[in-house]
């Protein structure tokens, strides 16, 4: 008895299968490669919470009501890198918690009224770090 397929579907339903074995074996590599080998490489991929304390003038009283900007890059093996920036609020005491940002350079930017504009790069290096931020006076225009 012969079968009734062609000679090109019977070749397009093999390229199918080895197709979808080869995804399923690569899918079984890449998800072993993510698994962390030791210690370090978790930490170093790991998050940290960042606390920004804010003062400004020459008694060091803290800054209420100012924005910080943080600003980092999340890198993706297969995607594009993207660039992940937060706005947030210093309360009463100058303090703003930031959760979570990852390891490594991080720019923080602070905005206040009456208040020179600060701007500066971090490298993010513990699990809990805490930047002391001190705004000066914008200079006197006549």
């Amino acid at each position: 008895m012969k079968s009734s397929r062609s000679w090109p579907e019977k070749l397009g339903r093999a390229l199918c299968v080895v197709a979808i074995g080869a995804l399923v074996s690569g899918s079984t590599l890449l998800a072993r490669s993510n698994e962390p080998a030791g210690q370090a490489k978790s930490d170093s991929n790991g998050g940290s919470r960042l606390h920004v304390e804010v003062t400004g003038g020459d008694p060091a009283a803290p800054v209420d009501s100012a924005s910080v900007y943080v600003r980092y890059l999340v890198k993706h093996r297969m995607a594009k890198d993207e660039t992940v920036e937060m706005n947030l609020k210093t309360n009463r005491d100058g303090t703003v918690v930031v959760p979570f940002v990852p390891r490594g350079e991080v720019t923080v930017q602070i905005v206040a009224e009456h208040w020179k504009p600060y701007g500066q790069k971090y490298q993010i290096t513990q699990d809990e770090q805490t930047l002391k931020i001190h705004l000066e006076k914008p200079p006197k225009w006549y």
